[in-house]
C-alpha cells in the first residue's frame, strides 16, 4: 500500500527507498501490483534501476531540506536538536560516497541503514540506537510541521 506524502513525508521517503531496493532485488515482482508496476516504470524511465532514487523521493527530500533551512533560522530548539546530531551525522557522511549530503538526507540514510540491519536481525549499539532516536524525533517534527504548513496552505486557498 503506497504511503502518502500528505500523511507523513518522512515515512513516504523511506517507503519509496524501500520499494526501489525491493524492485532492484526482485524485478520479477514488478507486475505483482499496479503500484509496483508504476514505480518500476518510473525507475526505468528515470534510469535508476542500478542505483539512485526516484525523482518523487528527491523532490520530497528537497521539500524537507527547505523546511529544515527555514526552521534553523526560526526555531532555537530545532537548531539545538540539529547541532546535537551533527557529530554523528558527520561521521556517517564521512563513511559514504557522498560526504557533502545534507543533514536531513543523512538522517534518512541512517534510519534506512538501521532498518536494513534490523531486517537482517543484526544488533545495533546503544550509541547508534540513541542517534536513531534523535534522528527519528527530528524527522517526525519536520513531518508534522510539513503537514501543518500544507494544511494551512490548503485552508488559506479555500477561504
Amino acid at each position: 500500500m503506497m504511503k502518502s506524502k500528505k500523511e507523513n513525508i518522512a515515512e513516504y521517503i523511506l517507503w519509496l527507498w524501500q520499494m526501489e531496493n525491493y524492485l532492484r532485488a526482485f524485478p520479477e515482482q514488478a507486475e505483482a501490483t499496479q503500484e509496483l508496476h508504476e514505480l518500476n516504470e518510473m525507475m526505468h524511465r528515470e534510469g535508476i534501476m542500478e542505483g539512485g532514487h526516484l525523482q518523487l523521493a528527491q523532490n520530497a527530500l528537497a521539500e524537507l531540506e527547505d523546511l529544515n533551512d527555514q526552521l534553523l533560522d526560526e526555531e532555537a530548539t530545532y537548531r539545538a536538536a540539529i547541532i546535537r546530531l551533527q557529530p554523528s551525522l558527520n561521521l556517517l557522511k564521512a563513511k559514504t560516497d557522498r560526504p557533502t549530503m545534507s543533514d536531513i538526507e543523512a538522517c534518512f540514510v541512517l534510519l534506512y541503514q538501521i532498518m536494513m540491519l534490523r531486517l537482517q536481525k543484526r544488533e545495533i549499539s546503544p550509541e547508534t540506537a540513541d542517534v536513531q532516536q534523535r534522528a527519528t524525533q527530528l524527522l517526525q517534527y519536520l513531518s508534522k510541521t510539513y503537514i501543518q504548513i500544507q494544511n494551512n496552505d490548503v485552508q488559506s486557498t479555500e477561504e
